[in-house]
């Protein structure tokens, strides 16, 4: 089964330029975690309300705070034409719960969490990938430098 097939299409987007308290109420609206963060049309990062709890309110930052300040710039993402399979293992080693996917000319057309891998997919490749996320430590541990994400 492919990627597109069990994403989810309906994504909102923020822009760098936003405060961080528009990327909450954003959240919010949504009942989302994360936003894509884009610009130019294309994807330049991902805020997570993890980001705007320790990079910005544990360093001092106000609500004021650009989301370029405090996102991850580095972006793992998926293409839609990818394998669910192969993504839930990826997500797994990379130990992050959902991925921006990309068409073939790498533009932002929605996101895989792993409650969509566990709707279609069952709980094999959705329980392989909350373990490997679960084990502490990994390249996406949360930092406040803002580097903890890297490119497909």
């Amino acid at each position: 089964m492919q990627v597109r097939e069990v994403m989810s299409v309906q994504v909102n987007v923020a822009n760098p330029r936003q405060s961080i308290r528009e990327a909450a109420q954003m959240m919010a609206a949504i009942d989302a975690g994360a936003l894509p963060v884009g610009e130019n049309d294309r994807l330049v990062g991902m805020i997570t309300d993890r980001d705007i709890a320790v990079r910005a309110v544990a360093a001092g930052k106000g609500p004021e705070t650009p989301i370029r300040e405090v996102m991850s710039a580095d972006v793992k993402y998926c293409f839609a034409d990818d394998e669910v399979d192969e993504v839930a293992h990826n997500m797994a080693d990379i130990k992050l719960r959902r991925l921006p996917v990309l068409d073939d000319r790498k533009r932002l057309v929605g996101i895989i969490s792993l409650a969509d891998i566990a709707l279609a997919e069952g709980p094999s490749p959705a329980g392989h990938a909350i373990c490997g996320i679960s084990e502490p430590g990994g390249d996406h541990s949360q930092s406040a430098d803002g580097k903890g994400a890297v490119a497909h």
